[in-house]
């Protein structure tokens, strides 16, 4: 299904833990005698879903915390998990419809609007291993009721922000909610749904709620934005949260892992040094001056994090990156060919909300209907790769996805403010294609470049990936757009976009020559290697 960042439909089918009637505590104890702990984490499966993975750990519904319900409390359940990610997954598109309107309301230039989508998903990125393990060790229900909370009270206050800086702190509160929702969810799924057919059925539901979260965004951001005003893509989230909070706290029990990963403080805070420094460098760079002692200072800060990461992991039992995986050609490839094909999505959503309301003067409404086109294939297209994947393996859907986003990209940069309706349609469209083939390929190469041991952890760091890709596609195509910019938005746009339509094209490229060279016999054996 569209863009998730983890499921554990492969999971179930690798690891199917125990059955139903099967003593689970004894099949826990087994396991765990045969095998290391890999960590928190356990098993990803065919479709990843943007910013989540769970925790119970390496296999799904093995471990303490089982839930033994009737079938219409789990579906209940299920619901009340699917809410939560119903919340971000809308977050991710409707906030987009709603920029140029805050952008004039708040007197917003281009990196205030950057601003507003890279707090959230940089704070999403930085924080979903640490939540993940947090859900393990204090429990699931624990903090998927704290992550609502947070996301629902940063939402309402999103809504009343005075000014652009307000919105941006109330946006990093959203961040550090939505980090806690979606691994402490997923968790609480795997240890509810312990039967192999039946949790491969949950995860199939859960992954068609993000996808038909993505195709309501730009719709329901539109008409929110037409009647009540940007302010109102933020109130949509209130009455989900609260409803989901009284739900959570009448039905779903709590549960958290026999064993849970201990705390890497000082990982957590290189990452958040890293990445939180790099974006401001790439959105600030335009304004500031990319030789300016402040722009140079912020991107030395986040090199001299990332060095620091990499020699301090190693010498961890129990690091938050396991840097030994990347010598994985496949998973070194699926980690970069995520962060090239979600900043593309970003970077195409960005700039295209704003070519749509600012340039052909579109209402939000009119501009989430035509977006409308790109989630739409998308949603088809995703369940056709998960099945070419099954029978012919990752490169055919790859170099499709690849390809796809490459031409789409290359063609946009053509666009004028008079380009036809029947041209955008057919290149959003086909950008669909590129979005929709590339989730479940990647997934794969996850999975077949670690030991079935270490999926967990590794699943992880590929969600990571994917909201580090969202992050860097804002961040880096609205900076070569303020960069370009000459004159208003109406009259300077198409040409100042230009370069970055190309940059999109080049991700798409990049995920091309990967899915070529990552399933090749000697990508494969380079996986062989780490046992």
């Amino acid at each position: 299904m569209p863009v998730p960042v983890l499921g554990l439909e492969l999971a179930a089918r690798q690891h199917p833990g125990p059955q139903p009637g099967a003593d689970a505590d004894a099949h826990a104890r087994a396991a765990a005698a045969r095998r290391p702990h890999p960590g928190p984490y356990p098993a990803p499966g065919a479709y990843p879903s943007p910013g989540t993975y769970p925790g119970p750990g390496p296999y799904p519904g093995a471990g303490a915390g089982q839930v033994v319900a009737s079938r219409g409390r789990r579906a209940l359940m299920l619901a009340v998990c699917c809410m939560s990610l119903f919340m971000v997954g809308l977050d991710n598109t409707i906030v987009n419809v709603g920029l140029p309107d805050i952008g004039r309301d708040l007197h917003a230039g281009v990196s205030g609007l950057q601003w507003t989508v890279a707090a959230y998903t940089v704070v999403l990125a930085a924080l979903l291993m640490f939540a993940g393990a947090l859900a393990d060790r204090i429990g699931r229900r624990t903090i998927f009721q704290v992550g609502l909370s947070l996301f629902t009270l940063g939402s309402w206050m999103c809504s009343l922000a005075p000014g652009l800086g307000w919105l941006i702190g109330f946006r990093i509160l959203q961040g550090v909610g939505g980090s806690m929702l979606n691994p402490a969810a997923l968790g609480i799924i795997t240890n509810t749904f312990t039967g192999r057919a039946e949790r491969a059925r949950a995860i199939g539901v859960w992954d068609g709620v993000f996808g038909l979260s993505m195709a309501l965004g730009p719709v329901l951001g539109g008409v929110l934005v037409g009647t009540v005003g940007w302010r109102g893509i933020f109130w949509a989230n209130i009455p989900v949260g609260l409803a989901a909070i009284s739900l959570t706290a009448l039905f779903v029990p709590d549960s958290r892992a026999p064993r849970s990963r201990r705390a890497d403080p000082v990982g957590q805070f290189l990452i958040i040094v890293m990445l939180g420094s790099l974006a401001y460098a790439i959105i600030e760079g335009p304004g500031l001056g990319w030789y300016s002692p402040k722009i140079f200072g912020f991107f030395a800060l986040s090199v001299a994090a990332l060095a620091v990461l990499l020699a301090y992991e190693p010498r961890r039992a129990e690091p938050i990156v396991d840097l030994r995986f990347f010598r994985s050609v496949p998973f070194a490839g699926a980690n970069l060919s995520a962060v090239c094909a979600i900043a593309a999505m970003a970077g195409f959503l960005f700039l295209s909300t704003l070519y749509l309301q600012d340039v052909r003067g579109l209402s939000a409404l009119q501009a989430g209907l035509a977006i409308l086109p790109m989630p739409v294939v998308m949603a088809l297209c995703a369940p056709l790769a998960g099945r070419m994947v099954a029978k012919r393996g990752p490169r055919i859907p790859l170099v499709i996805a690849g390809a796809a986003l490459t031409i789409s990209s290359a063609a946009l940069s053509r666009l004028t403010g008079t380009t036809e309706h029947a041209y955008l349609i057919v290149t959003y469209a086909l950008f669909g294609i590129g979005a929709g083939m590339v989730s479940s390929p990647i997934t794969n190469g996850v999975m077949s470049g670690v030991p079935k041991t270490q999926a967990g952890m590794a699943s992880g760091m590929n969600s990571s990936s994917r909201q580090l890709g969202q992050s860097l596609g804002v961040a880096i195509v609205g900076s070569v757009l303020a960069a370009s910019m000459r004159g208003s938005m109406e009259t300077g746009f198409v040409r100042a976009a230009h370069a970055g339509w190309w940059i999109l094209a080049g991700c798409g490229y990049v995920v091309l020559l990967l899915g070529l060279v990552c399933t090749t016999k000697w990508a494969k054996a380079t996986a062989s290697r780490l046992g």
